[in-house]
């Protein structure tokens, strides 16, 4: 077997591939419709359509309606637009945001701009699962608080928030309650009536769409100031022409994704790729994360005694990624892992390895020999 054959990609949380109906329809659409969405003409008006079909999908996805859809370059413009246009919208500097620790740089980059303009924000701790307590989102609350920003699920260990409880207990005082959904769009139910937020954020990359793509859920009745301004595109809240070839691209990945919500095998093929490494390295193997409220194809291991960079390193077949960097010698742990307060010595193993849609047990098997292998060097 050559090596490109044998190779094994497990960073599906990094980045999909496309799913063959999305590959088929972006195929057909570059030849056709060509005009402009907003031009009312023979034109146009196919891509109006193809553009419209593609909200109703993204909306049936997320339980929303098709109006409540604004189509984004990706999931960072979409955590972009919801902060800064509750910051701008406020009509006030001194707004009060709450957020964690264990965010994507695209929610801490953009609170640490709003704290330049005279934000305040409050980074939240977790637990020693990467799990946010909602009794501290209550007690940190502030009159000038108007928005808490909390990520469905994390990108490194996995882990489920409680958003529906944070809802719950933002009920009625007014304060915007948004979501990054980026990892777990397409994965698990993502329901905005059921964990009750306000606005939530997608990426199509991270479903088996393309990049450079992705929505912003906004419940209606709620109002942002417009990240980018210019003509009245996006029912007025993103200006610039639709993108008919990615909105139309994302809707039909959000279609296909609707039959793959709890990703059943995958997460019995994750819960068997565990139980074999397990086997094979005993205490030497420590996984991090929610034993089960967490992602069904995730799974974050630490290789004690090892830094995870060195074990990829050994096994150049397996595409996974690390929680740790090493620089001259050191071991500097990812923000999540330390906020998570775990140990360097432990998390300097970190690796996390995410299944996909088409992962197969022969290639968890392949990647468990190579591990066990490279763990005992």
């Amino acid at each position: 077997m050559s090596d490109v054959m044998s190779r094994v990609y497990l960073d599906f949380n990094a980045s999909t591939p496309l799913a063959p109906e999305v590959r088929a329809a972006m195929a057909q659409l570059l030849v056709a419709p060509y005009g402009n969405p907003s031009s009312s003409h023979w034109a146009g008006r196919p891509a109006r359509q193809a553009v419209d079909e593609a909200r109703i999908n993204v909306a049936r996805l997320l339980g929303a309606k098709p109006d409540e859809i604004v189509f984004t370059s990706g999931g960072s413009e979409a955590n972009n637009h919801a902060l800064k246009g509750a910051f701008f919208r406020a009509g006030r500097r001194d707004i009060h945001i709450i957020t964690t620790q264990v965010e994507h740089p695209a929610i801490i980059n953009p609170c640490r701009f709003l704290e330049r303009l005279g934000a305040s924000v409050t980074y939240l701790p977790v637990d020693g699962y990467g799990r946010v307590n909602p009794d501290d989102v209550r007690r940190t609350l502030r009159p000038e608080t108007v928005l808490v920003s909390v990520m469905h699920a994390n990108n490194e260990v996995g882990t489920i928030q409680p958003i529906a409880e944070i809802s719950r207990l933002l009920r009625g005082t007014g304060i915007l309650l948004h979501t990054d959904a980026a990892q777990s769009a397409g994965k698990i139910a993502c329901n905005v009536a059921e964990l009750g937020v306000d606005l939530l954020s997608v990426a199509g990359h991270k479903l088996y769409g393309p990049k450079g793509v992705g929505a912003l859920y906004i419940r209606e009745g709620v109002f942002l100031e417009p990240l980018i301004h210019g003509a009245g595109h996006e029912s007025g809240r993103r200006a610039g022409t639709e993108n008919v070839l990615l909105n139309a691209a994302l809707g039909v990945a959000c279609e296909v994704a609707a039959s793959w919500i709890g990703m059943e095998r995958v997460r019995l093929l994750r819960d068997h790729f565990w139980e074999r490494l397990q086997s094979g390295l005993g205490d030497r193997v420590v996984m991090l994360g929610h034993p089960t409220e967490r992602l069904p194809n995730t799974l974050n291991v630490c290789f004690a005694g090892h830094a995870g960079a060195e074990i990829l390193t050994r096994i150049p077949r397996v595409a996974a990624s690390t929680g740790s960097a090493c620089h001259s010698g050191s071991v500097e742990l990812s923000p999540v892992l330390e906020a998570m307060q775990v140990p360097p010595k432990i998390g300097m193993g970190a690796i996390r390895f995410s299944l996909g849609r088409g992962t197969t047990q022969e290639e968890i098997a392949v990647v468990v020999e190579d591990l066990i292998q490279a763990a005992d060097r």
